[in-house]
């Protein structure tokens, strides 16, 4: 039988390190096969993470936010033909970031020039009607966001959406998936970019209800041996160790749900309660989201809870940037192209001796 690892299960072995300054370290990557990003960050399409304001402050780090498909067409268009207007016609980032983004693209994929604007579709039909208005709104990514990627309504999508005469600027990213055989499913199908982790959400308890999952360092390990598109993990990511553990065994970038959420850029209001300042924070199958949303309450995988409240985003992307940048020094790689560390699995006694044991 096989045994499955996790981000707790393993630590990255430190390596021979020439890098004289974290600060030269780069963190340019891949989205999607023709959209790149500056750092690794995505914003979960989730109704308490990501709507305009994220997805804006996203943008002005070098990340990209997903506009989430709980709302209707309209909303959901409006916003982003808001980012379309405020990324392509006002200069929204600092000098130094907007060169670096030419350098990215010089750097990858010269004929693309564009920042990503992302939207998450479903897979029923009223979702050709969303995706098609999505991109005349101007959306250049599009994220099938469905809980098992490796399905046939999955499949049919990504065939509809590819064979779009006027998609062909549009990437394509599915998912969620955990397995080898589902990753190369949807690639010959023509997706550009891969979603992974099933079950490893803060709020998820699909692996409670159903008993299906892998554990995510496993899930992108058995991935990476056969995509030839960019690979996206998401869930079970706690800290910017684990971002780091992420990106060496097989992702291109990282989807953050629970770490953006309870920001001033996260939806939702601030709640002042006895204990402190909180905001609401919930799955996207969540029983909360579901009567929020009007949808059927059945098929209920996630939990809600409230959060502290946390600031401004900035200072939660950049904390988790110079962790990661911090990782690539130990590895003596200066960027994530020759980021890739050896691992070891670790006890449980090394899981307590990597936290601070002291305290």
């Amino acid at each position: 039988m096989k045994t499955a690892l996790t981000y707790d299960d393993i630590q990255l072995v430190p390596a021979f390190s020439n890098i004289n300054s974290r600060q030269n370290i780069k963190l340019h990557t891949m989205l999607s096969e023709r959209y790149g990003l500056l750092n690794p960050i995505v914003a979960s399409p989730m109704d308490t993470v990501c709507e305009f304001e994220m997805a804006y402050k996203m943008a002005e780090l070098g990340g990209v936010g997903c506009i989430h498909r709980f709302m209707s067409i309209g909303k959901q268009c409006e916003i982003i033909e808001k980012l379309h207007t405020a990324i392509h016609h006002e200069t929204i980032v600092e000098p130094s970031i907007a060169e670096a983004w030419g350098v990215m693209y010089d750097d990858w994929h010269a004929e693309i020039k564009h920042v990503p604007i992302m939207a998450a579709i479903g897979v029923q039909e009223n979702d050709k009607v969303r995706a098609r208005a999505l991109v005349l709104a101007g959306a250049n990514v599009l994220l099938i966001d469905v809980a098992h990627g490796h399905h046939q309504n999955m499949l049919d999508m990504i065939h509809w959406c590819v064979t779009q005469d006027d998609f062909q600027h549009v990437d394509i990213i599915a998912g969620n998936i955990a397995t080898a055989e589902a990753a190369e499913s949807l690639q010959a199908y023509g997706a550009h970019g891969l979603r992974v982790g099933i079950g490893g959400g803060s709020l998820c308890t699909t692996r409670i209800k159903t008993g299906f999952g892998v554990p995510n360092v496993t899930s992108l390990e058995d991935i990476a041996k056969v995509a030839n598109v960019p690979i996206m993990a998401d869930g079970g990511l706690r800290t910017s160790g684990d971002i780091s553990k992420a990106l060496a065994v097989g992702a291109d970038n990282v989807m953050l749900g629970s770490l953006l959420a309870g920001t001033d850029e996260a939806p939702g209001q601030i709640v002042e309660t006895p204990k402190g300042l909180y905001k609401r924070y919930r799955g996207s199958a969540s029983l909360e989201t579901k009567v929020t949303h009007g949808q059927a309450a059945r098929n209920v995988e996630g939990e809600a809870t409230t959060i502290p409240y946390k600031g401004g985003v900035k200072f939660i992307i950049n904390g988790l940037l110079d962790g990661v940048k911090s990782a690539l020094s130990y590895a003596g790689a200066s960027d994530l192209k020759t980021y890739n560390p050896d691992y070891v699995v670790v006890t449980n006694a090394g899981q307590n001796e990597a936290k601070p044991h002291l305290l």
